[in-house]
């Protein structure tokens, strides 16, 4: 029985990242195209992999379109909300961790009628790392046997796109509100951090951890595009001012 016509999910965007095996990357295409989403990005794949995968009998629209880049920041950049994809094991997440199910896909549906939404999945080797992690808004999983937690990249992506594409939208979401995009947030998030640098709020040798939990700050406050840009213009201020004070001439 095919979907109906309501259920095509072009305002989703997969994400593959760092994917090395071509049979996973044209499995993910594939479910996508099963479940009309078209949209598909690659994060710094292994470009043998790529190749092998967009050139096999039958790879189709979804692989022939893919987009590829360098980085998370790059590959999410226009979307309003990002999602990334955890078997969890024992990390110690950040982040809100949701399970899939009606409630998760009928909550995506609504995001995608209000702005583009990414769904990260990582590398079959070590998934996400918390680097990716921390350009999500939230993080989704799997329910599995807890002696098997991990899937296979090609069904993974497969089982998370049949639950979206099956749930019907909740209905929580605001048409007249315009979510800030991954590359807004991620513009308040170097001005701000620039801004802790040179006030001495973020000392030599945290650069690291201090832009994640900078990162993930910003995207939890979940800014309208409007207030994104009133904001971004006051830190801007700011840090013009530091760096007047410090003799530095833009």
């Amino acid at each position: 029985m095919p979907l109906p016509a309501s259920s095509e999910l072009d305002g989703l965007v997969v994400v593959l990242v760092r994917p090395r095996n071509p049979l996973n990357i044209g499995a993910a295409a594939r479910a996508m195209s099963n479940f009309a989403a078209h949209r598909l990005r690659l994060v710094n794949p292994y470009s043998v992999a790529f190749r092998e995968a967009r050139s096999a009998v039958g790879a189709g629209d979804v692989l022939a379109k893919a987009k590829e880049f360098e980085t998370v920041a790059e590959a999410v950049a226009d979307c309003a909300v990002v999602v990334g994809t955890t078997a969890v094991r024992n990390r110690a997440l950040q982040h809100p961790l949701r399970r899939l199910g009606e409630e998760t896909g009928s909550t995506i549906r609504s995001q995608i009628e209000t702005g583009r939404i990414a769904l990260l999945f990582g590398s079959e080797k070590i998934g996400l790392t918390n680097e990716d992690f921390s350009y999500c808004h939230w993080l989704l999983n799997i329910p599995t046997r807890s002696e098997h937690v991990s899937m296979n990249l090609g069904q993974a992506v497969a089982v998370c796109l049949y639950e979206i594409a099956r749930s019907t939208a909740s209905g929580s979401a605001t048409p007249d509100f315009k979510s800030a995009t991954a590359g807004e947030a991620e513009q308040i998030t170097k001005t701000l951090l620039e801004a802790l640098h040179r006030s001495g709020y973020v000392k030599p040798g945290n650069d690291a951890v201090s832009e994640k939990k900078v990162r993930r700050l910003v995207l939890r406050l979940g800014l309208e595009a409007g207030d994104a840009k009133v904001l971004l213009g006051m830190v801007r201020q700011i840090v013009w001012k530091l760096r007047q004070r410090a003799g530095i001439v833009d």
